[in-house]
This record gives structure tokens, sequence and C-alpha cells, in this order.
């Protein structure tokens, strides 16, 4: 490129003069998104490559929020093929509507169906990490070991939260705590189920009735377990939760392949399962990626990179008091290096809905720690309660409003108009300027992003 002509004078010479007619112009590392609405420039974004290589974000994470119909997932998508061609692999741990199984299908991956006799995933073995813990030495294997208890139990603690709508006492989580480490000495190196850990409360073990202080009673010991016990057939194959969490996974994450958890059967009605569900494939995800850096480590190969996505993060946050801190734990990497994450959700309000103040400031904070926050249409109440996580100016405010607004009748085609704010975004880095753009599909993509295939009629083309 040509070098521009440059002239030098001095602060009275050149005093208020402004040289910059327009503004820069957008970045053009990462994957390509679209064009910028304003100026038409070429946009390249993704949360791993602005972390790594731009070095414009300070974590490789996104938060995309936006009123359903809009893209949300379309970006997502986009992302994941982009990003698995730099080599980065793809993982959408939980599908609830099914809409991601063609992009990961096309990219040569996982499947994994969960639901009633559907599939089963058992959070006792986390992402199959016990196998990986058996190929570990020395402090490699006490580390994972330490990482898969501890997600071991605060992803029972979540699941009895969902089960009660409440969560454990400080009791119960001790006695919990304990009954896990004796799992493993009683299964005799056999991988536990949910029915293992309920027989290690039966059993009563010494170990366990200290930290329950029954006081010598084993009659005090059943009365001070007894909810516990109850919340533990029901995560053991009995009631709503059916055979989802009481067998061995149906099918194991494998570690070089993108994957999805379809868990789309799950009825939408069955809210309790559903974030049951979610929760359960987040741990697995998560504590795979852990083993993976940590067996990376001891084996001094280079480890690989992920690109994890957390869907309808609101149904799980929903699902019971306390289940904040409980997400919050699930999808926080002890090795974050190499990891990019996103977490999707429709408004703020889903977020700040929850029952409790401490709940809804944590849950703000989802939003606040992210990298980059994408946000397409939203409604005008939203913006208080964004501007809150996101600082945005009157205009910007103004434009994602204007995204919202239903699509218009097209007289001359006898059919509704797309709607305006389909496809359109704002990206925003902490309190800069948002850079509002336009997500252009391309042909080859088109396929992996129709969700909306039942609708068509019978031979008809999209």
């Amino acid at each position: 490129m040509q070098k521009p002509p440059e002239w030098r004078g001095s602060t009275v010479q050149v005093c208020g003069l402004w040289p910059f007619a327009i503004g820069a112009g957008t970045p053009m590392t990462g994957v390509p998104l679209g064009r910028h609405l304003h100026t038409g420039a070429s946009l390249c974004c993704d949360p791993i490559t602005w972390f790594t290589r731009a070095h414009l974000i300070s974590n490789p994470s996104a938060f995309i929020l936006g009123k359903p119909g809009l893209g949300k997932s379309t970006i997502v998508r986009r992302w994941a093929v982009g990003l698995a061609a730099y080599g980065v692999i793809p993982m959408f741990l939980g599908d609830v509507k099914a809409e991601h199984i063609d992009v990961v299908r096309a990219l040569g991956g996982q499947v994994i169906p969960l639901g009633r006799n559907r599939g089963s995933i058992n959070v006792l073995d986390p992402g199959g990490a016990l196998a990986m813990l058996q190929r570990l030495h020395g402090e490699h294997r006490r580390e994972l070991a330490d990482i898969i208890h501890s997600r071991r139990l605060n992803v029972v603690c979540a699941l009895i939260t969902i089960v009660r709508g409440s969560p454990p006492t400080d009791r119960e989580s001790t006695i919990l705590d304990r009954a896990l480490h004796v799992l493993d000495e009683h299964t005799g190196g056999r991988v536990p189920v949910m029915g293992d850990l309920l027989q290690v409360l039966r059993d009563h073990p010494q170990e366990v009735r200290t930290v329950a202080l029954d006081r010598g009673s084993l009659d005090r010991y059943r009365e001070i377990t007894e909810n516990l016990e109850v919340s533990l057939i029901a995560l053991s194959g009995s009631g709503r939760f059916g055979n989802l969490f009481s067998r061995a996974t149906t099918e194991q994450i494998q570690l070089d392949r993108p994957v999805v958890f379809d868990i789309s059967a799950i009825d939408e009605g069955d809210v309790d399962v559903r974030a049951a569900a979610l929760l359960a494939c987040w741990d697995a995800g998560f504590c795979l990626v852990d083993a993976a850096h940590i067996l990376a480590e001891e084996l001094g190969v280079r480890p690989r990179h992920y690109f994890v996505v957390l869907d309808e993060l609101w149904q799980a946050l929903r699902s019971g008091t306390g289940m904040v801190d409980r997400v919050d734990a699930v999808t926080r990497l002890n090795r974050s290096f190499g990891v990019g994450q996103v977490l999707i959700s429709h408004t703020m309000s889903d977020l700040l809905s929850l029952p409790t103040e401490m709940d809804r400031m944590k849950a703000q904070g989802f939003v606040e720690r992210s990298g980059m926050v994408v946000c397409g249409g939203l409604p005008a109440k939203e913006m208080p309660l964004l501007d809150t996580a996101v600082t945005l100016s009157d205009r910007e405010q103004a434009l994602l409003e204007s995204w919202q607004d239903p699509p218009a009748w097209d007289a001359r085609r006898g059919m509704e108009a797309e709607p305006p704010g389909r496809g359109k975004f704002l990206i925003k880095i902490g309190g800069r300027p948002g850079i509002p753009f336009h997500l252009d599909l391309t042909e080859a993509e088109r396929h992996i992003n129709d969700t909306n295939k039942l609708w068509h009629l019978p031979g008809q083309r999209v």
C-alpha cells in the first residue's frame, strides 16, 4: 500500500486542526462476521483471537443478549466454523432446540443425545475424567483428583437444589463431601453411579457418621440424613428425572472432535429436568477440558484449544435459590488457557429476575466479567438494566431498541418482511464505542443455520 503524504507543523501553525474525518477501521483479526453498518468495512471478531492475538479483551469470553429469532445462535455457529478452521474444537454443552446439530455434523463432530430412555450422563464421572486420571502420576494425578472431587460435589449439590428448589444445608454438604471420598473405596476401581452414592449414605460408614454428628446414635444418623436420602433417590432412577443421571454415561466426549449434547428430547415443560441436564452437560465439558490440559502437561504436548458454548443460561439460574453460585462454580475453569467461553441469554431481565438481591448481583457479574458483550435487538425497558453492566450511549440504546421492532407487512409479496433487527448486532468492549454490524451468511452455511426446518412444506426450498 502506498504511503500517504505527511506534513509536520507546530501547535501554533496547526492549532485546532483535526485531520481524522472518519473513525478508525474495524478490527481485521479473527473470524469474519460481516460488515460495519455505517462504513461498510469488514469486521473480523471472535473471543479467542481478540484475546490471544489482537489483545483487545482481557479474557477469552463473550456474553450474547438479544430477543429470540434475531440470530444469536447464528453468531455462535459462525464462530464455531471459523475457529474450527483455526484448529479450535467447538463444544456445544446442551442444545435444547437441536439447532447446533447440523453444524457439528458438518464439522465431522459428535452428537450425544440425552433424555429419558435416550441417553444418560453420569455426574460422578464428569466427562469421563476418571479414565484420564488413571493415566496421570504424582502431582498431576492429585490435582485432577481434587478437580473431579470438587466438581462432583458441586454438581450433586446443584442437582439436589433443583430437586428441592432450595440448596442442601451445610451439614448435608459436609456429609456429601465425606461420602464422595468414601465412595471410590467402596466401588473398588469401578466407575460409580448415583445409586452407589446413595448406598454409601445408607451403609452409614464411620467417616460419614462422624461428620454427621450423630453422637453415636444410628437412629439420629438416619434422622439427619433422611432428607438427603430422599433427594438422592430422586436422582437414582426414581421420579421425574428417570434414568438421566442414574446410569453410566451412554457416550463419552471425544477430545479431538467438535461435540454437541442434544437435550431437545426433554420437554420444554420439564423445566427442572432441562435445567439439571444443562448443568450436567456443562460440568462434564468443563471437567474434561481441565483433565485434557493436565494430561497435556503430563505428556509434555501442546494442549488443544476449545470453544465452549453455554446456551439458555437463564433456565439453569431460575431452577432454584442459590443456583448462581453453582453455575459459577461449574463454568469456572481451573486452567483457562486455550479455552474460549460464550454465554447466551435473552435479556438482562432473565438474569435479574432471581429471588434474592445477592443472586441478582452475582448473575449480573456474568455479563460484567465477559471479555465482550454482543447485543441484538432489545426492548427499551432493558436499557437501564443493561447499562448497569455495559456502558451504552443514547444512540447505541436507540439502535438496539430499533432492532427489536416487529417486521412490517410486505404487501407486494403478501407476507411479513424480514425483522429489521435480524442479523444486526452491537459489539461492546468495556466503555469503548460499540461496533454495529450485520452478520452476512454465505450460501455454504445457510443449511446449518435454518432453524425452522419443521415449518417448511414438503419439497419447499429455503
